[in-house]
């Protein structure tokens, strides 16, 4: 599932390729895209409005629109946004299609919503009905990259929490934009192990695992995020990031951890969710 560095690349993909232009004509090809409204509310609530702003919070990409609505783009586990000349051709599973008005050149372009699995979602709301239409962005905990995150506020979330630290990480009502990927990353280099007590860190040990989730997800996004093996993950012009040749830990199970150069990556699942760490690094 595209995480935080990669949504916030679909995001300034957005921002430079979409914002400033109207949405002349939409499609919509797949009802269960559009479930939450229906195929006619997504037509009328975008057809002739102009995207005047991209926004993210966590997963979350956020469009503010012209009329007083807002376009919320969900990718889930399989979702793209592209942006490609008029008339290419489209691949399968292209659910949604916004025809935006020609850019400063003269050219048209459409925006897809592509989603083979079909979790994805694309919602349209008024700003006033947010609550009613889009109730979970309300509960979404603080986003690192566009809130900021602090020791101190990281302390709050923690304490009493009981389970572990990587759960802890990946529960968007805690901390919003953080998956399986960038959680494993963060605690390798934070040098803590998944199983640690959330609310058993002392605040030198918060310092180090705040400062790991900045710099990681930071730098995944300067590298466009990663695109793995299923390439199922592309910017807004169809490439690929390059962060996943940075990765510790993460899909590297029984390689030599690039850190210590000693131990190897061990992958367990917990939870029903696969986790890598270094034995050594991570005590």
């Amino acid at each position: 599932m595209p995480e935080l560095p990669e949504v916030e690349t679909v995001r300034r993909g957005i921002e430079r390729r979409a914002v400033g232009r109207i949405v002349e004509r939409v499609e919509v090809f797949r009802e269960r895209t559009v479930r939450r409204q229906g195929r006619e509310a997504i037509i009328d609530g975008l057809t002739g409005v102009r995207i005047v702003a991209a926004r993210r919070h966590g997963k979350y990409l956020l469009c503010d629109l012209d009329s007083g609505g807002v376009l919320m783009m969900h990718l889930r586990m399989s979702g793209r946004v592209l942006v490609v000349a008029a008339g290419t051709a489209r691949p399968l599973h292209t659910h949604v299609v916004m025809h935006l008005s020609p850019d400063a050149h003269g050219e048209r372009h459409e925006m897809w919503f592509v989603d083979p699995r079909t979790f994805g979602e694309v919602v349209v709301f008024d700003r006033a009905d947010e609550s009613a239409v889009a109730p979970e962005l309300a509960r979404l905990g603080p986003d690192p990259i566009v809130d900021g995150l602090t020791e101190a506020q990281l302390a709050q979330i923690l304490r009493g929490r009981r389970g572990n630290l990587k759960a802890l990480l990946l529960d968007q009502h805690r901390i919003a934009g953080i998956g399986n990927i960038y959680a494993d990353e963060i605690l390798h280099r934070a040098r803590l192990r998944h199983n640690r007590l959330p609310s058993r860190l002392d605040a030198p040990t918060r310092k180090r695992l705040v400062a790991a989730i900045h710099h990681v997800l930071r730098d995944a996004v300067e590298k466009g995020g990663s695109t793995l093996d299923d390439t199922q993950y592309v910017g807004i012009d169809g490439d690929p990031g390059w962060f996943q040749t940075q990765h510790r830990v993460y899909n590297r199970a029984g390689q030599r951890c690039i850190t210590c150069r000693e131990a190897r990556i061990v992958r367990r699942v917990v939870a029903g969710r696969t986790t890598c760490f270094c034995p050594r690094c991570q005590r």
